[in-house]
């Protein structure tokens, strides 16, 4: 019976093995697109630079430079903080759509954006915080609220917060929050101006200071994601066949709920609540990468940034001298990419 049992074993590693080689070659490619479209972030806006003036800058900075001021200091934070918004907001998006076993899922349905912009509105109208504190608010609104839904759908649900109690709590929630999101930017007028150039979404204007204050959280969120990658696998088998297998689920979900409101949270009170992202980003993930979460994740943790950074670029291109923001452009060309994505394909695709 062990020989039996060790030739099973062996015949079910086989596959994997054989997926290795092309897996870890296509995130290998991921990473040069990545360097590729930083590189062009770097040289792309409304003076363009040859991509040689960016790698003298980056290797041989001269502050007296006008050119190397423009990327040191302008586009090299926009564009390392657009890889950090995209890694967490793709990750997180990837972790709660295993979470909730709905691939419909995404960051903001564990109540992020509507709790961030929440807080944001409220440290605006009431407090009349700046730009420099917007950041703290946006996260604290993000885990608080992501928090509260998950204790709701935990109280609702037998044996703790289940995917269907999750999806309805967030779902209200999140309702009940952009009603009163709505209604403090109603009456006060001060408050809409200055908090639609942040709800857009958006990488313009963002310095060290933000990279610096957000990527702790991007950091300890992505290990956690990688850390719950292999139990995720467990529970899109089911809740049943996860216990089987001597998982503890409700260790899972609240170690993923914790990554997800580290990731989203941080990549929200960075860029703004950007839709799309996470969507669209998980799909294609599991698209290229198969089922496997402990795949799936190294995937959109690519991915994630070259979508951000790529609209951010395409952003600059169309609407030159000027620029669209980014979480514009990440909604119309997620939305056909998504069409895309989860249409059928043959004649035996459901």
């Amino acid at each position: 019976m062990p020989l039996l049992s060790t030739s099973r074993d062996a015949r079910e590693a086989t596959p994997l093995r054989r997926r290795i080689g092309p897996l870890a070659a296509g995130l290998l490619l991921l990473a040069v697109a990545l360097v590729a479209v930083c590189a062009f972030s770097l040289a792309v806006g409304a003076n363009a630079l040859p991509l040689r003036t960016v790698w003298q800058a980056l290797t041989h900075y001269d502050p007296a430079n006008p050119h190397h001021l423009v990327i040191v200091e302008k586009r090299l934070p926009r564009t390392l903080v657009g890889v950090t918004a995209g890694l967490g907001l793709a990750v997180a998006g990837v972790v709660v759509q295993g979470l909730t076993r709905n691939p419909m899922a995404d960051p903001g349905l564990l109540g992020v954006n509507s709790g961030a912009s929440l807080f944001v509105v409220v440290a605006i109208s009431v407090f009349g915080v700046q730009d420099g504190g917007r950041l703290w608010y946006a996260f604290a609104g993000a885990a608080v609220v992501t928090a509260f839904v998950y204790g709701v759908a935990g109280a609702a649900g037998r044996g703790g917060a289940s995917p269907v109690t999750l999806v309805l709590a967030g779902a209200a929630v999140s309702a009940a929050l952009t009603s009163l999101v709505t209604a403090v930017l109603l009456t006060d007028r001060s408050a809409l101006d200055q908090m639609r150039f942040w709800q857009v979404g958006a990488l313009a204007a963002r310095g060290f200071p933000v990279l610096w204050q957000t990527l702790p959280g991007i950091v300890a969120g992505f290990v956690l994601a990688v850390a719950v990658s292999r139990p995720l696998n467990g529970l899109a088998l089911g809740e049943d066949v996860a216990r089987g297998l001597g998982q503890r689920v409700g260790l899972t979900r609240a170690l993923a709920a914790l990554a997800v409101v580290l990731l989203c949270g941080s990549a929200t009170a960075a860029a703004g609540p950007i839709a799309f992202a996470g969507l669209i980003v998980a799909h294609a993930s599991r698209w290229l990468a198969g089922p496997d979460h402990r795949w799936i994740v190294p995937y959109a943790a690519l991915c994630g940034p070259i979508l951000l950074i790529g609209c951010d670029v395409l952003g600059r291109i169309v609407a030159r001298p000027g620029e669209l923001q980014v979480g514009v452009v990440v909604a119309a060309v997620g939305a056909p990419l998504l069409i895309a994505l989860v249409r059928p394909r043959g004649k035996g695709s459901r």
